[in-house]
């Protein structure tokens, strides 16, 4: 299948099935602004919680954190966006849209929308960051940005942190929240946005101990995206030479997974050395340095930093858990989510409409919700279009209500991956349900 139909055919399914929308679609939409329909947004809950699990409630060298979106202008000044978070523009002169200098088709001097040729001038730079102004006046004074990464707001946060939480270096701060890039070629669906989540996590370390940390941090990280059920054989490590490296890293590599469209860039991890924390005191005018126990040494930390983000993680989870099938000579489409992702665990349906089994199939789903298994009733159309509906949505487990259950009180219980079915008992569903999304 090539690239470009199977992200076809992954939009189209996120849509029908209400994992993704175009933002404002009944305006035309927003560019590259995607909003979350009932199956996506519980999917995406469900990578949050799975992250914040693994880095804060099973870690107790880890502190969670809900930064503002709006910080002090000086933030910004303090960690380079200001001055060097610019992209090189040029403009069309015939359409007027404007592109990166850097694209392949545009170093052509070919307009990718229009096709004039030789129809760009001089580049001119682009802060890729959101202002807006804070107050009732539009003056240079009230001025503030969206920002365009959550870690600063850890960053300033560091001494807030670290005493009322009484953690000793090493440590790290959790956060996961809104950014904002006002991006000028967005685009392959979800991947990049102008709005998007990030998780990241900033480890405060003693420097030169940092190398050691950094590589502890990229095998967990690592070992985060395999438990995810992501195929292994899709991952990578692309390490970041001295032409890619950010100004503030001193070591940098990329996870990146073998999208249709590419081996793609979806997690940093960053040695950021001691060069934020830094920034800030100078800025601020607040000391940064830590002071370790018992008169120990007083040095500013380095850090270590992981940066997933939420939204391509997402792409991640449902291109790797795409696939095309044919069963007893008909096509099924399935999203073979882990368990522990799919938004919805288990579809209940009666087989018939009669003979009390909507009843019965009604009590079950109750049952399911009541004890925290997110689970879905459907008794329209055949059970084999009821299937396919839901092997389509990413339900691991369908459960039929049929003649059996009103003599022996059991159900069936089918596999979306193997297809097999198995006969449970109907006070036991829930249980068998727990023991299998690990309780």
């Amino acid at each position: 299948m090539a690239s470009n139909d199977l992200m076809d055919k992954l939009v189209s399914l996120c849509k029908r099935r209400g994992y993704i929308f175009q933002s404002s679609e009944i305006y035309g939409g927003t560019g590259s602004v995607w909003d979350y329909g009932p199956l996506g947004v519980e999917l995406k809950r469900n990578v949050k919680a799975l992250w914040w699990k693994a880095m804060v409630h099973m870690r107790d060298d880890v502190e969670g954190l809900d930064a503002a979106i709006l910080m002090h202008p000086r933030t910004w000044e303090a960690s380079g966006h200001v001055e060097g978070f610019t992209d090189p523009l040029v403009e069309c002169s015939n359409c007027h849209r404007r592109f990166r200098a850097d694209l392949p088709e545009v170093e052509g001097g070919q307009c990718p929308t229009c096709g004039t040729r030789d129809a760009f001038g001089e580049a001119r730079q682009f802060n890729l960051m959101f202002k807006t102004f804070m107050g009732p006046a539009e003056d240079s004074a009230s001025v503030v940005y969206l920002r365009p990464e959550t870690a600063q707001g850890i960053f300033v946060n560091f001494q807030n942190v670290q005493t009322t939480s009484r953690q000793k270096v090493p440590f790290g701060i959790a956060q996961i929240g809104k950014a904002f890039r006002n991006e000028i070629t967005p685009g392959n669906f979800i991947f990049r946005t102008r709005e998007f989540e990030q998780a990241e996590m900033q480890f405060f370390v003693k420097p030169g101990t940092d190398d050691e940390w950094f590589e502890h941090w990229k095998a967990e990280r690592m070992a985060f995206h395999v438990s995810l059920g992501i195929d292994s054989d899709k991952l990578r490590f692309h390490a970041h030479g001295d032409d890619e490296l950010a100004h503030y890293a001193k070591r940098a590599f990329d996870i990146e997974y073998e999208f249709p469209f590419g081996w793609k860039e979806f997690e940093g991890i960053h040695n950021r050395t001691d060069f934020d924390l830094s920034r800030h005191e100078e800025y601020s005018g607040k000391r940064m340095e830590y002071i370790e126990p018992g008169g120990g040494d007083r040095f500013i930390p380095y850090v270590v930093e992981t940066s997933m983000g939420v939204d391509r993680t997402m792409l991640v989870v449902l291109a790797d858990a795409y696939r095309e099938e044919e069963v007893e000579g008909e096509e099924r489409v399935v999203l073979g989510l882990h368990p522990k992702l799919a938004p919805v665990k288990a579809a209940v349906f009666p087989l018939v409409k009669k003979d009390g089994l909507p009843e019965i199939a009604t009590e079950l789903n109750q049952a399911l919700r009541k004890a925290a298994i997110p689970s879905f009733y459907d008794a329209a159309g055949s059970i084999g279009r009821r299937y396919r509906r839901q092997d389509e949505a990413g339900t691991p487990w369908c459960i039929t209500v049929d003649g059996e259950t009103t003599e022996n009180q059991t159900v069936t219980i089918r596999d979306r991956d193997t297809l097999q079915q198995e006969r449970v008992a109907l006070d036991q569903v829930v249980g068998w349900l727990q023991e299998r999304l690990g309780g």
